[in-house]
């Protein structure tokens, strides 16, 4: 089953020439999940070959702008471009309050249903489930109430070894019981241990996804053993007052995060606008943890 990412955007609050500001698209089974939504999202999305009509799915994890501010934009034009199924918003309770005051304003009735999902950066909940994956929120610690969100699949059914069942003359009708885990009886008493002839599944994958937030350690047991984590990086560690004071962590942080948490792989982003090039991040974050990659934009990373 397809589980990648696709970075949109990797900067922080203020403007940066060739970075854009947060968003990341998430592809799980060819559904697809909208992860922050920062100025300019729609463009990167068309940049880089993708369908905003096929997002059906938008998670917002703090009311900073360069979280959010390109989300207005890009649900008008869904609006525009004639949607009619619905949407599905997860976010601070107030995103609802300052949609509805720009749709007010500006006479927009969307011709599609918006339903928001109010989230609280209180505890850890489960916030959504369907068939492929559940999506759960990691409280952060950050200067406005915010959330990371951890996308885990499902366990998918066993699978059948096709070349011994059509060896034995199993039916086609019985595939579906074996992937199950059921041991059959056959009409003609025959015994089919279901461990004979199926292999298990693959572990099911974990991706996390770490916003804004002072790296004090609070959060690590919701990302544990990820697959792929995302951290932001927004400081080098010679600036950690400053990343201390404005509730942000360093790349050696991130990377020292990776490490104690059990991450496979470790993404980094969230750049602070003064680093024109971002390769002494990176070397940070390597330092620590080998398989540390740059949040660069148009990136598509398989969990």
């Amino acid at each position: 089953m397809k589980f990648e990412v696709t970075i949109l955007g990797s900067s922080s609050a203020t403007p940066v020439y060739n970075r854009n500001p947060s968003a990341q698209l998430l592809n799980c089974n060819e559904k697809f999940y909208l992860i922050d939504c920062g100025e300019g999202t729609q463009q990167q999305l068309i940049k880089y070959g993708f369908k905003a009509s096929k997002i059906d799915f938008v998670f917002i994890s703090h009311l900073h702008g360069d979280h959010y501010f390109g989300l207005i934009g890009l649900l008008s034009t869904m609006h525009l471009n004639g949607r009619i199924k619905p949407i599905k918003i997860f976010g601070p309770a107030a995103l609802m309050e300052i949609l509805d005051l720009q749709f007010k304003h500006s006479e927009t009735v969307l011709r599609y249903p918006l339903e928001f999902v109010p989230i609280t950066a209180d505890e850890p909940q489960l916030i959504f489930e369907n068939s492929d994956l559940t999506v759960s929120t990691i409280v952060l610690n950050h200067r406005i109430p915010c959330t990371g969100f951890v996308f885990k699949e499902k366990k998918r059914l066993r699978k059948v070894i096709v070349e011994k069942l059509e060896e034995e003359n199993i039916p086609l009708e019985y595939y579906p019981l074996l992937k199950r885990g059921v041991d059959l009886t056959l009409p003609d008493g025959t015994v089919l241990l279901n461990k004979d002839y199926t292999t298990d599944s693959d572990e099911p994958r974990k991706y996390a996804y770490c916003s804004d937030t002072l790296c004090d350690g609070s959060y690590f047991e919701e990302i544990k053993d990820c697959n792929t984590l995302y951290h932001e990086a927004t400081f080098l560690h010679e600036m950690l007052e400053r990343a201390n004071q404005t509730h942000h962590t360093t790349a050696l942080q991130a990377a020292e995060t990776a490490i104690t948490t059990g991450a496979k792989k470790l993404i980094i982003g969230h750049f602070s606008s003064r680093y024109k090039t971002l390769q002494p991040l990176l070397e940070e974050a390597v330092s620590a943890f080998e398989n540390t990659q740059l949040a660069q934009e148009g990136s598509t990373f398989q969990i």
